[in-house]
């Protein structure tokens, strides 16, 4: 059993994500840390911190290394993060030569924020290329039935005609605007952390901005000062993936509504009802309104992640952990829904009057 409807056995077939649940999953984050302890080596012997031996035997053992998760697990109990016992599971891998220079003038913030850039990173990837998708199969539909009419609706009453395009068009501006900030986010969100036990790397002297540069380029991210305390990329990410879940769940709460008038819309693939077989209900388009209003609830919880006292924060960090995850989750899976739910339209407007002759 699971407290998360994300991951849970069969609401996660309706609300899950296997691609999003993929990068938060332990062997990714593992994997992830282990990149930044394997870099941050070959980064400080690059510069004559440490040995160059030291650091291949490093990244050596990271490649195929394989922590005990459940003492890592007890661990995180007492200490808080998961860090010390992976270092200390990892200085005992590499042996007793390379053993001092595992983790080097980092601390347990840098290796946890840099894995979670680097699993954003390919979720973002992942997003705008869904996003994209979602937008292609409207495109179509505007392409098919643009030009027919359709019942313009204010305050949930008729108004004037429309035609169908008119409507598509507010589904499919804001979709481009939101795939341009993800395509652009590459520079605010996806930096380096590394700043050392109090943000200072004070253990490099004056090799720290250097070494910063060098981890951050094998890493394939951006070299920033670090941020331990400067939450603002991931409250803007936050934002984001509202406005996402937003924008999608305006097309489904949209189609809902033309499901339920009944000629404005043909839908394949509706869910079926244990009392009613003769219905097919639009599953898919509620669950887009269900995910948008969810997210915009936990933007303030990330919101209020921002405090971060001092140089490090436990409590605002832990909250951090709690929400963005499902956050990113229920992007995930709108963005999954939405591409489904936009490939099943059959036929959008009334028909024009050729067409109906025929139908008829």
């Amino acid at each position: 059993m699971t407290y998360s409807a994300f991951d849970h056995p069969y609401l996660s077939g309706l609300l899950g994500d296997e691609a999003v649940a993929a990068e938060f999953s332990v062997a990714a984050d593992i994997r992830a840390m282990l990149a930044f302890e394997a870099a941050l080596a070959r980064a400080e012997a690059r510069h004559g911190v440490i040995p160059a031996a030291a650091a291949d035997r490093i990244t050596e053992t990271c490649r195929a290394f394989s922590p005990d998760v459940a003492a890592m697990r007890r661990a995180t109990a007492s200490d808080g993060v998961v860090v010390p016992e992976l270092v200390r599971q990892l200085r005992a891998a590499v042996g007793e030569a390379a053993a001092e220079h595992v983790h080097f003038g980092a601390t347990s913030q840098d290796v946890i924020d840099t894995s979670l850039m680097l699993r954003l990173k390919a979720i973002v990837e992942l997003f705008s290329g869904r996003l994209g998708g979602v937008i292609s199969a409207l495109e179509e539909c505007d392409r098919q039935w643009g030009e027919r009419s359709l019942t313009g609706r204010t305050r949930m009453q008729a108004a004037i005609p429309i035609t169908v395009s008119d409507r598509l068009r507010n589904w499919i501006e804001p979709l481009l605007e939101h795939q341009d900030s993800l395509d652009a986010i590459d520079h605010d969100l996806f930096a380096v952390q590394f700043g050392g036990a109090a943000g200072t790397l004070e253990k490099l002297k004056g090799k720290a901005d250097a070494v910063r540069e060098t981890l951050a380029e094998e890493l394939a991210l951006v070299d920033c000062p670090q941020w331990h305390s400067q939450r603002a990329a991931i409250a803007d990410f936050a934002h984001l993936l509202s406005l996402i879940t937003g924008s999608l769940g305006k097309f489904g709460q949209d189609v809902a509504l033309m499901a339920q008038a009944g000629d404005e819309i043909v839908l394949a693939g509706g869910g079926g009802s244990s009392a009613m077989p003769h219905k097919q209900n639009p599953v898919g388009a509620e669950v887009l309104v269900t995910l948008a209003r969810f997210n915009a609830t936990q933007v303030s919880g990330v919101h209020q992640a921002l405090v971060h006292e001092q140089e490090r924060s436990g409590s605002a960090w832990t909250l951090e952990w709690l929400i963005l995850p499902q956050m990113v989750g229920a992007a995930g899976a709108a963005l999954r829904l939405a591409t489904e739910l936009a490939g099943n339209i059959r036929r959008l407007g009334a028909a024009f009057p050729a067409e109906s002759s025929r139908e008829g």
